[in-house]
């Protein structure tokens, strides 16, 4: 969510006019994030998120607006992409494919107590459920192919012990997936970077999942443990809280229990998530894009949460 693209109150203005959405009375960049440009933009009318894709193609965009849409319409509390006079949900402002989707109430809870974790839980299978009959399909783009691709790129710029921990962990997802307790894990939709920021709480009352442009189909396990490695781990020591991570997958199960594969990969799959983050934020602090208010992630935190992984497995 930082700004790659300068978009002017007039583009603005326009855009918000062909949706039927009001008079635009203020627009503000949005601060954080790195793949795509964001923006409050304010009408007489409400609160709303212009984003404008910045990596994301016009071919692959229809599966993450129509996938809002899917879940909105089944009661998950996410953002809702509006459709001008044709029905159109995927929009152009700068030459850039854009979509508006109304602003979520509340506000992130960026310092969860296992009262969060567990609302996260619930609505995250509720979520997998919701989009089990959701008819289009496209894999997860940061998944195991993106890996495999991205780590001979990062490399040299990690120390010896560094790059030998990303290559045997590398070495052991691949084994991982290539596994049949693997084939066997349910999969669908997944948000596959429900971060704390990227939820809403109205004090302990859960009001929204939002920023899916990272969603793809993958299992549904890996979209929870990505949770579990953000929302149940101590940020500034990167070690497990057990605490909140057993009142998310105790509020997961209860809505869909885990299978007896998904019971078997836990632990792969919690180091599967850490290290896909660790790639990532390696990728973007060495190889950055320039931005309008860019900051990239700190790399050495997902560093220390697959040491953790590995050292500690989680289990049920």
């Amino acid at each position: 969510m930082a700004v790659f693209t300068e978009v002017t109150e007039t583009q603005a203005n326009d855009l918000m006019q062909a949706l039927n959405l009001g008079q635009l009375t203020a627009l503000r960049g949005i601060e954080g994030g790195i793949e795509n440009t964001n923006y409050f933009a304010t009408t007489d009318q409400g609160e709303y998120v212009l984003t404008l894709f910045e990596r994301l193609t016009q071919a692959q965009l229809p599966f993450y607006l129509h996938l809002m849409k899917h879940l909105a319409g089944r009661g998950i509390p996410v953002p809702d992409p509006a459709a001008n006079r044709d029905g159109d949900i995927l929009h152009t402002v700068s030459g850039k494919p854009a979509a508006v989707v109304n602003k979520l109430a509340g506000k992130s809870q960026l310092a969860p107590q296992a009262v969060h974790c567990a609302a996260v839980g619930d609505m995250l299978a509720r979520m997998h459920l919701a989009g089990s009959d959701y008819n289009r399909s496209q894999p997860n783009l940061r998944g195991l192919p993106w890996w495999n691709e991205t780590v001979p790129v990062v490399l040299p710029y990690l120390d010896e012990a560094q790059a030998a921990l990303l290559r045997s962990e590398l070495a052991y997802q691949n084994h991982v997936a290539a596994s049949s307790a693997y084939a066997a894990l349910p999969r669908g939709p997944v948000h596959a970077d429900l971060f704390r920021d990227n939820v809403m709480f109205d004090g302990e009352q859960l009001t929204g999942f939002f920023d899916f442009y990272f969603a793809g189909v993958d299992t549904w396990l890996f979209d929870l443990c990505v949770c579990l490695n953000d929302w149940c781990i101590d940020l500034p020591m990167g070690v497990h809280d057990s605490e909140r991570a057993q009142a998310m997958l105790q509020a997961y199960q209860q809505v869909r229990p885990l299978s007896a594969a998904e019971r078997e990969l836990l632990p792969a799959l919690a180091r599967a998530g850490a290290l896909r983050f660790w790639i990532s934020r390696l990728w973007d602090y060495h190889l950055p894009r320039e931005a309008s208010m860019l900051k990239p992630h700190d790399p050495t935190h997902f560093e220390r949460v697959l040491r953790g992984r590995i050292a500690q497995p989680i289990h049920l």
